[in-house]
């Protein structure tokens, strides 16, 4: 059987949804735009998993699984995160979060190759709002979080996150006309909503 071509890999931007008032586990649906007309991709990050295991797929039966994101250790404030392709194996990158930074500054990860080298960082684009939305209250809910990500010579594919009580969006734009791997790309879109987010609220 060959590797089947996501439309979620093609697409040049679309918007990942988290309904935030679930007792058990978390579940993302990706749409190829915010009318959510279109499902493109789906995620569910399991409960109660003391290493995070998150898998991507093309639909929500699970038909096709896209990629697998596995935390290298117990969570922490540093986490780093392997990103590999279910279809075929290939180890794509990893993402290491700056715990310090991000806990007391503004959300920031370094992105590294197969083999461990630097290519590239994810973050927010401003300290001043990143500290706003930290220490003024419900300013997480009124500002919406802007991040940017950087690889190599590709152009940067940003991101942006609004949260309310009850729902979580984020926003991704120029994958293709970047130039980026859009297997790398997912990977970003789904830590940001699933562990950023999760600091957020």
């Amino acid at each position: 059987m060959g590797v089947i071509v996501s439309e979620l890999f093609e697409a040049d931007s679309y918007m990942i949804r988290q309904k935030v008032l679930k007792i058990l586990g978390e579940e993302f649906h990706i749409y190829s735009d915010d009318s959510m007309q279109k499902l493109i991709g789906y995620s569910k990050q399991k409960a109660l998993k003391l290493k995070e295991d998150i898998r991507v797929f093309n639909d929500e039966n699970k038909t096709t699984e896209l990629i697998c994101i596995k935390a290298r250790s117990i969570i922490d404030f540093g986490a780093g995160y392997d990103v590999t392709d279910s279809q075929t194996g290939e180890s794509i990158c990893s993402f290491k979060r700056e715990g310090l930074k991000s806990t007391f500054f503004k959300d920031s990860w370094v992105v590294k190759d197969a083999s461990g080298n630097s290519i590239g960082s994810l973050g927010e684009d401003s300290g001043i709002l990143a500290l706003v939305r930290r220490f003024v209250p419900f300013a997480n809910f009124l500002i919406p979080q802007e991040f940017i990500l950087s690889v190599g010579d590709s152009g940067p594919v940003t991101f942006t996150q609004t949260m309310n009580p009850v729902v979580h969006k984020l926003f991704v734009k120029n994958i293709q006309s970047s130039g980026l791997d859009p297997r790398l790309a997912l990977a970003a879109t789904v830590l940001l909503i699933a562990i950023e987010g999760k600091q957020s609220q």
